[in-house]
């Protein structure tokens, strides 16, 4: 572990701090952000000017009716965020892979949500 400021810091965690540095959202073009577990994956849409959220999709949530493994299901979750972003006036996003990387079922969903529509 690497200890920054007196405290302990994944790598992730250092790789997120330096990404949202860079990063933020605004009305015109909201942030993407991904969180990954090792059951599901996340994403939201997210307006950091006002702090709320446009849009959000899980692969575990009620609405979801994906089905195969979990870079499929991933694929499903970027269509249905990006289905409901376009719903509530948004094309355009900035990506926020939250410290993971561009790889894998991160990938999937980036790549679901632009066959949807959404241009980042």
């Amino acid at each position: 572990m690497i200890i920054m400021a007196g405290k302990k810091l994944s790598r992730r965690d250092r790789i997120k701090k330096g990404i949202r540095k860079r990063l933020t959202g605004s009305e015109s073009r909201p942030r993407l952000s991904v969180y990954r577990s090792n059951k599901g994956i996340y994403a939201q849409i997210i307006n950091d000017v006002t702090g709320s959220t446009i849009a959000s999709a899980s692969s575990l949530s009620k609405d979801f009716s994906g089905s195969g493994n979990k870079s499929e299901q991933s694929v499903a979750v970027g269509k249905l965020v990006a289905e409901k972003a376009i719903a509530a006036g948004v094309k355009e996003v900035v990506f926020d892979r939250n410290g993971y990387l561009y790889h894998g079922r991160v990938k999937s969903l980036a790549e679901g949500a632009r066959e949807a529509g959404l241009v980042f």
